[in-house]
């Protein structure tokens, strides 16, 4: 990678991002890709021991209910051997929700609170303790912190002349964020079409060489600059791990 890389926010949001890296290869945005999907440790509950479940639902789903609730991981507080216990006391009539998960650490808390686990009907009672532990996207997908993240080239948008008179106009379509005239243009501006951005013109569409555009949405265990940063240090202690192996 080039050390005179840019990053440049287009969107930006704790949970949400839309930014453009330039100064990168293809090799090095896929790699920053999948270790934000795979590699990036993140608390989920793993073992549950129920005191007592009266409801219409299995022991079992129940847990796997509580396994894909995303819980919040601050960044260097916890280590692969660490075990956070969370309980849960709800009686019917009732929905038992995320929000009623009571942690035993402060730091470590649903990240929604409104994600439904199971409707009590009356007489009905849902009492568990459940264990969450440190694991990456690569052990199974409840440590996946990195819910949708995406990449694809930056595409630069030129006029390159007059269109013929006499030709029909057909729609051309460009999806995303696009740069015309040195600026950044979200193409919903003009609904995807660039004829409507440049009526009676012939355009040209390129892709920009070392530019990418990242869409990287997270699950609320952490920020979206939690995961890039995180994802990055990843990359960086691994190849210095291939490095001092390589000098053996």
């Amino acid at each position: 990678m080039d050390e005179d890389y840019e990053v440049e926010f287009v969107e930006r949001g704790d949970r949400k991002a839309l930014f453009l890296v330039r100064g990168v290869t293809p090799a090095f945005a896929n790699g920053i890709r999948r270790t934000m999907i795979a590699d990036v440790p993140t608390l989920a509950i793993d073992e549950v021991r129920v005191i007592e479940n009266s409801s219409v639902m299995f022991d079992e789903q129940i847990a796997l209910r509580l396994g894909l609730v995303p819980l919040t991981t601050p960044p260097a507080e916890f280590d692969e051997d660490d075990v956070v216990t969370l309980s849960i006391d709800v009686a019917g009539p009732a929905t038992a929700y995320s929000g009623d998960l009571v942690s035993a650490d402060d730091m470590v808390q649903p990240a929604d609170q409104n994600v439904p686990i199971i409707e009590l009907k009356d007489g009905q009672r849902l009492e568990l303790e459940a264990d969450a532990v440190l694991e990456t996207g690569k052990a199974h997908a409840k440590h996946q912190g990195g819910v949708s993240v995406g990449y694809r080239h930056l595409q630069r948008v030129e006029v390159v002349g007059d269109a013929d008179e006499f030709e029909e106009s057909e729609p051309n379509i460009v999806r995303g964020v696009v740069e015309i005239d040195g600026e950044l243009v979200d193409t919903a501006e003009f609904d995807n079409d660039l004829t409507q951005k440049f009526p009676g013109k012939e355009v040209a569409v390129h892709d920009v060489e070392k530019a990418f555009v990242f869409h990287v949405e997270t699950d609320g265990s952490m920020t979206v600059e939690e995961l890039v940063n995180r994802a990055t240090d990843s990359i960086e202690s691994r190849a210095l791990e291939l490095e001092d192996a390589v000098s053996l």
